[in-house]
């Protein structure tokens, strides 16, 4: 990969980074609800699965999809299903305060795994890796290169999203009642929602 292409990965990877998208909405909620320490795995986990994703698709998931078609659909349909439950889950989370008690009622962050498995899940994820793969690599690309991409993507999650997160933790004091809380949960919810749009446009 040449210093050039190198460069525009980078400029890539940091505006779809730190763009909304589904990642930084709920991550942006989780900061507000459970703070930085208690988002890190989430955080973590959006990293390790996007990478891993994205090796994947470069070396040939979607020449698969290609050979079967009907999987695309199938995917949309993961997606919805599994966006509106986060979403129902935002909308749903408890105040701050709540979480310091253990009960069971108490709203839990998503683990890391969880945060890695829903990158597959994720349509704006899908729109970056397909367009990273295709327009960040060499022409006649090898393992390295999707690694390479894979790693820039890896490296940057940490710092550029955690930016989403220390914004919820500094946001907190706004949101010190539960109807305040309740409300920007809501609207954390809805914009979730609406991050479906690539999915009916007939984004992959």
């Amino acid at each position: 990969m040449t210093i050039a292409l190198l460069t525009a990965l980078i400029t890539f990877a940091f505006v779809t980074l730190i763009t909304p998208g589904p990642n930084n909405i709920m991550l942006l909620a989780s900061g507000i609800n459970y703070g930085y320490r208690r988002t890190f795995p989430h955080l973590a986990g959006i990293g390790i699965g996007f990478a891993v994703m994205l090796v994947l698709v470069g070396i040939g998931i979607m020449q698969l999809v290609e050979l079967f078609p009907s999987a695309v659909m199938i995917l949309k349909i993961v997606c919805t299903l599994y966006l509106l439950y986060l979403a129902a889950k935002i909308a749903s989370a408890a105040p701050p305060g709540a979480n310091a008690d253990h009960s069971k009622h108490a709203g839990k962050p998503l683990t890391l795994l969880q945060a890695a498995l829903f990158q597959w899940v994720n349509p704006k994820a899908w729109t970056m890796q397909l367009t990273a793969v295709s327009v960040y690599t060499p022409s006649d690309p090898v393992f390295i290169d999707f690694l390479m991409v894979a790693g820039v993507f890896g490296i940057m999650v940490i710092p550029i999203n955690s930016l989403w997160i220390l914004a919820g933790r500094q946001l907190r004091p706004l949101f010190n009642n539960q109807r305040r809380m309740q409300a920007f949960n809501a609207a954390c919810a809805l914009l979730l929602v609406a991050s479906l749009y690539p999915i009916f446009i007939g984004t992959h």
